[in-house]
């Protein structure tokens, strides 16, 4: 389906509306939609859970910890499905297990926006030219295990988005950027309880670290890179050998400046010459802030002092429950405060394991006034384990 709508609508309702002038917006945001099925029927969360074949988004040291030694995944999200048809995410991963201690793995994640029309008046009966921009991550990690409890991993990424329109000097490069990741994974031995055994879970995932994506020569224009701290905990409830009950909590936090407050008479409006001279003047000055620098800003520079810092932080509570490792079950719950983008929902989800392959699908309910992109939408995973079998201590 072609489409008439300018691609701006991308930047704009992928974080589902601005709700304040302080959101904090980025470049290439579909870094962060969730691509898999498990992690999005738990609440959009992944650092802490059990090792799985998507932990290269979530957080590659869980490798590590796989008890299969490869797998292969594929994941179709359908995007904005009650606008249009063909905007979608997809993801595609591979790791491979090399030893007890240690795992590589690599995956593309692809976000196509669809077919647009470019016309000049709006005419039907004019000639016009199609474009289908699209942006595309290439990731490769390496995981390590530090001791039998703690593992840690490193992983690159390079990015390209593809959303430029031709031009009076029929530029339409893409533009591009690289980043790291750097993440820790802790996972306990299986503990005896008085009524069940238990297994801790911890870890930490800094993402996105790299330099700002541009799509022209000017500076100023430059994006930051969703860089994002995630940080999170669970425990397994290991009822007997049929049944395990998993919940987890996660933390966000965008590693991003925080744009500064314009409206001197705090009503929500930017108006008056003096006004739009210090929008003008904070815009130039948040634009010149370089990716590192920004970073450290993230942690104290919101306008409303520690009280809004702590807004922006998102948090996430997921719970799965197990039967036999072929079945599973899923709840969750996103929170985000509506000064800051106002994302909330609950989500479903279900796994179904048979032999070596595994279909896992997801739905999400909005809680916010905020409509969510990804409303009434279906999303699918499908995994594929083979190899040898490691043992889970």
């Amino acid at each position: 389906m072609k489409k008439k709508i300018f691609i701006l609508i991308y930047f704009i309702i992928i974080y589902s509306a601005k709700a304040q002038d302080r959101t904090i917006s980025t470049g290439v945001p579909f870094l962060l939609v969730a691509a898999d099925a498990r992690a999005a029927g738990m609440g959009d969360m992944g650092v802490a859970t059990s090792a799985d074949a998507f932990s290269q988004q979530w957080n590659p040291a869980k490798y590590a910890f796989s008890t299969d030694a490869q797998g292969f995944s594929v994941s179709y999200t359908p995007y904005l499905t009650d606008l249009v048809n063909d905007i979608s995410l997809a993801q595609l991963t591979y790791y491979n297990k090399l030893n007890e201690r240690s795992a590589f793995a690599a995956s593309i994640r692809y976000f196509g926006l669809g077919d647009i029309e470019l016309r000049q008046n709006g005419d039907v009966n004019e000639d016009f030219a199609t474009v289908s921009p699209n942006e595309f991550a290439i990731d490769g990690s390496y995981s390590l295990k530090l001791s039998e409890k703690f593992s840690m991993a490193i992983g690159g990424r390079f990015i390209n988005s593809n959303l430029k329109f031709i031009n009076e000097n029929n530029d339409t490069s893409s533009a591009s950027s690289f980043a790291v990741d750097v993440a820790g994974f802790y996972q306990s031995e299986e503990i005896a309880y008085s009524e069940f055994n238990g297994r801790w879970r911890a870890g930490f995932n800094i993402q996105n670290l790299g330099p700002k994506i541009n799509y022209d020569k000017d500076e100023l224009n430059k994006n930051f890179l969703p860089a994002n701290l995630k940080i999170g905990t669970g425990f397994d409830f290991i009822l007997d050998d049929y049944n395990k009950v998993s919940l987890n909590v996660e933390f966000n936090k965008l590693l991003v400046p925080t744009p500064q407050n314009s409206d001197l008479n705090g009503d929500g409006v930017i108006s008056g010459s003096e006004e739009i001279a210090l929008l003008a003047k904070n815009n130039e000055e948040y634009r010149s802030i370089g990716w590192t620098s920004g970073i450290f800003k993230s942690f104290g520079d919101a306008p409303d002092g520690i009280k809004e810092e702590m807004k922006e932080f998102t948090y996430a509570l997921g719970a799965e429950y197990l039967y036999q490792d072929s079945f599973a079950m899923r709840l969750g719950y996103f929170h985000e405060s509506p000064l800051k983008g106002a994302r909330q929902f609950f989500s479903l989800g279900a796994g179904f394991k048979y032999n070596v392959v595994k279909v896992d699908v997801s739905y999400l309910f909005s809680s916010s006034k905020v409509k969510n992109p990804l409303e009434n939408t279906l999303r699918f995973s499908l995994t594929f384990n083979f190899g040898d079998k490691y043992d889970q201590y």
